[in-house]
């Protein structure tokens, strides 16, 4: 179960690290709008900790991304309408992008999902 836990607080720290990028915001600029410090959001975003729920409420209010997102990527909601965890339901029914991303077999189950859900977060900007 610590395996599973490590690798879901990895797939999330790479989750919160991407939206940042995508964002365009530093770590500083990100800790300053979650009033969290730079060296706790570079360790979360390396997979070292593992967030209260008011780190993710925080995070998910400035990264503009559902606080579900951010559960499921460590396991704790899902939100897969299949088996396969692999797409997130909180968004429309898959498309070709989506298909295409749960049908590579380089990707882990949690890296698929997390390239589900900023697809599907961008289509929602």
């Amino acid at each position: 179960m610590t395996g599973t836990w490590t690798t879901q607080t990895q797939c999330l720290g790479a989750f919160i690290r991407t939206r940042r990028k995508l964002a365009r915001l530093s770590l500083r600029q990100l800790a300053e709008m979650t009033s969290l410090s730079d060296p706790y959001l570079s360790q979360l975003e390396r997979g070292m900790h593992l967030p209260s729920v008011r780190v993710l409420k925080l995070l998910s209010e400035a990264l503009n991304v559902s606080v579900e997102t951010l559960l499921a990527q460590v396991g704790l909601l899902d939100l897969a309408p299949s088996g396969d965890g692999a797409a997130a339901a909180d968004g429309p029914p898959a498309s070709p992008v989506e298909s295409a991303i749960s049908a590579e077999e380089r990707l882990a189950g949690e890296q698929k999902a997390a390239l589900i859900a900023v697809y599907r977060s961008m289509l929602r900007s």
